[in-house]
């Protein structure tokens, strides 16, 4: 555990140990307080474009994390889920179609962010049309501090088509996420406008971009050494070890969103004082030697071990199993369909500029 010093000038405390990483995340004296960002950076932002993106389950505390958690979870369970792997591998297979083809193509751009955002997207009910318009204003928002310039104008954009697409349903529901929010929200009053909107955008953009990230960093991983490449067309039947794997070693998430200590805590032997912000590195967390043999190696033969890639406790990532699920199907297509691809000669990887994602900016392969 170390301190360090917030973009906004205050002391931050920055926990890297598995077991301190993962106490905090369950810790109910470490709370969110609707904060955008993991170290402190406040976007400048119209009151009625904060109020939008703050209301969430992601950044509020129970009672309120746990109504708003209930109106969702149902759209996730890992049976429904389940239901969803032919669309997943339509989906991927069509996006695969076009990686087929002379060379060279960047899997991140082509197949890691367009599979999820197609597969979420399909569960709200966005329109194809819009889909490349949100990806760009993802991106921005996942970036944070990094684009500063831009982030505000990706929110108020952002907000503003998800509340002409609520707008649209409420005239035209349809069988999707969205379509049902709003009925909660009008027949039950069980959530405000705000919180509609706000929740809309969470599931929006972690939807896709965590997911995104998996999909990418794992893809690089199996790449980078041909031999696990060759070892997972051999036996597909170990994806979901894998999975988890890839999980571990190259998390898609590298700080879980910041936490305030409403008291005094200890960890490590160390306190931190009340009314500090709590960092969380995952990245870290997963090459601790003390919870992990050999941290540093990537094995997917590795016995099951506890990784923290979706979170520990009540903020638990609702859309594991989805997540889960699609990088399984992603991976499974890719080996099956392209038995040749590799990794363009002399490709280095590049990793995104975030504080919250980890992931790559591009991945380059060719089939030729």
């Amino acid at each position: 555990m170390t301190p360090l010093r917030l973009p906004d000038g205050r002391t931050g405390w920055l926990l890297t140990r598995h077991d301190d990483v993962r106490r905090a995340l369950a810790d109910p004296r470490l709370v969110k307080d609707g904060l955008l960002s993991p170290l402190g950076f406040r976007p400048q932002l119209p009151p009625d474009i904060y109020a939008a993106t703050a209301q969430n389950m992601l950044t509020v505390d129970p009672p309120d994390h746990t109504r708003l958690r209930r109106l969702v979870q149902g759209a996730f369970t890992a049976r429904r889920i389940a239901r969803l792997t032919p669309a997943i591998t339509a989906v991927a297979d069509q996006l695969i179609d076009e990686l087929d083809t002379p060379g060279p193509h960047d899997l991140v751009s082509k197949f890691a962010f367009p599979l999820p955002i197609t597969v979420i997207s399909e569960l709200l009910g966005v329109p194809a049309g819009d889909r490349d318009s949100f990806m760009e204003s993802a991106s921005i928002i996942a970036a944070g501090a990094h684009r500063s310039r831009e982030l505000p104008g990706a929110m108020i954009g952002m907000i503003g088509y998800i509340r002409d697409l609520v707008a649209a349903k409420r005239r035209q529901p349809g069988d999707d996420l969205i379509s049902a929010l709003i009925s909660e929200r009008d027949s039950g009053d069980q959530l405000t406008e705000d919180e509609l909107v706000s929740t809309v955008y969470l599931l929006l953009l972690a939807g896709y971009d965590t997911t995104a990230n998996l999909i990418g960093n794992g893809a690089w991983l199996l790449l980078d050494d041909p031999t696990r490449w060759s070892a997972v067309r051999a036996d597909p039947d170990q994806m979901s070890q894998v999975v988890e794997e890839v999980l571990r070693y190259e998390s898609p998430v590298q700080l879980g969103t910041h936490r305030m200590t409403t008291e005094d805590v200890t960890y490590g032997g160390q306190t931190i004082p009340a009314g500090s912000t709590v960092l969380l590195s995952i990245l870290a967390a997963h090459r601790d030697p003390g919870q992990y043999t050999e941290p540093e190696a990537f094995d997917t033969a590795r016995e099951r071990s506890p990784h923290l890639a979706f979170g520990h406790g009540i903020h638990h990532c609702l859309g594991a199993p989805l997540a889960r699920l699609e990088a399984q199907v992603a991976f499974t297509r890719l080996v099956s369909r392209l038995p040749e691809l590799r990794l363009v000669e002399g490709f280095a990887p590049r990793w995104r500029a975030s504080a919250l994602m980890h992931g790559l900016d591009e991945l380059l392969v060719t089939t030729s």
